[in-house]
């Protein structure tokens, strides 16, 4: 089946949040076309040329055909990895996997007139959480203060100046343990005599300990914000306690709110997942922001609203290009 200006949703299979804004479109009669670059070369095929007006041609899966001209936007979601067909060597394979990952997602990445939600090199850029916590310090957000290091005795230093002081991994890389199983790093309070030569083997990021009263995840669709307070955790990590948690929205002061659109235009993103702390007198403290974070997990009535906004925007791209 030919789809006429469909969304392309670039995600694996269970990916429950693309799950509900594929849900929203269809209610909308929004043909959608969803596409999972693991399945490149065997159920997915590309062909692609260069005219004046940038790479024209068709993308198909299983059940659905569509121009690379004709695509109106793009949902960039959770892809699984490149893959090769079974039956190559490890070396065959390795070259292969490249070929589809500059070959496939350089198409993906390069559609004619389609608006990203974000775009995949936008996402990526937005990952690295120096990058992050220097943009949120320019835009005049409330960082805690930080030390990224592989100092032993700075890591000490920092930790008996700032204490108390938390942990946090610099990116979330898949971790299993000796049985093969996933295991998740979270972020931990750490004090000074506990931290070894450990610190020398690589690089670690250190934070003070903001005193929070209640999180914040404030998930930013283009202009529209949605700050959700988060109660009811009884540790630094609330994503280790779903089942204790309770959720309200609320509304996003009007300095953090223009700091939020300014982080967003830095990076070039259209969404955003913003965490922060809480504390008693009602400042806000920035944590991070994953440019491709979750919502689906939140209660219904709040997740349609997310859901919807992101559904205006991969509907119509033109109301709010950035």
């Amino acid at each position: 089946m030919t789809l006429p200006s469909p969304v392309l949703v670039v995600t694996g299979l269970d990916d429950v949040t693309a799950d509900v804004v594929i849900e929203e479109l269809g209610q909308r009669r929004v043909p959608v076309i969803r596409l999972d670059p693991a399945d490149f070369p065997t159920a997915v095929t590309v062909n692609a040329q260069v005219h004046g007006s940038g790479l024209v041609g068709e993308v198909r899966t299983r059940t659905r055909i569509a121009a690379l001209d004709g695509i109106r936007a793009v949902y960039w979601r959770r892809p699984g990895p490149y893959a090769a067909p079974a039956d190559l060597d490890e070396r065959d394979a390795r070259w292969c996997v490249d070929q589809a990952r500059y070959g496939l997602g350089g198409i993906l990445a390069s559609l004619p007139g389609a608006h990203y939600v974000n775009h995949p090199w936008r996402n990526r850029a937005a990952e690295y959480k120096p990058a992050q916590l220097a943009a949120a310090a320019r835009c005049g957000l409330r960082v805690p203060p930080t030390l990224l290091t592989n100092d032993v005795d700075a890591a000490r230093r920092f930790a008996a100046d700032h204490g108390p002081v938390v942990y946090k991994p610099l990116y979330n890389s898949d971790y299993t343990d000796p049985q093969g199983r996933g295991m998740t790093v979270w972020v931990e309070e750490v004090a000074p005599e506990a931290l070894d030569d450990g610190v020398g083997r690589t690089m670690h990021l250190f934070q003070q300990r903001v005193d929070k009263v209640a999180d914040i995840r404030l998930t930013a669709v283009g202009d529209r914000l949605f700050a959700v307070r988060i109660d009811g955790s009884p540790g630094l990590d609330w994503r280790r306690h779903y089942d204790d948690l309770s959720y309200e929205l609320i509304d996003t002061p009007a300095g953090v709110a223009e700091s939020v659109h300014d982080y967003l235009g830095r990076f070039g993103l259209a969404y955003g997942a913003f965490d922060f702390g809480l504390d008693a007198a009602g400042e806000w403290h920035w944590y991070e922001c994953n440019p491709n974070g979750q919502f689906a997990w939140f209660p219904e009535h709040i997740t349609s609203q997310i859901a919807s906004a992101i559904a205006d925007r991969l509907q119509h791209p033109d109301l709010d290009r950035r």
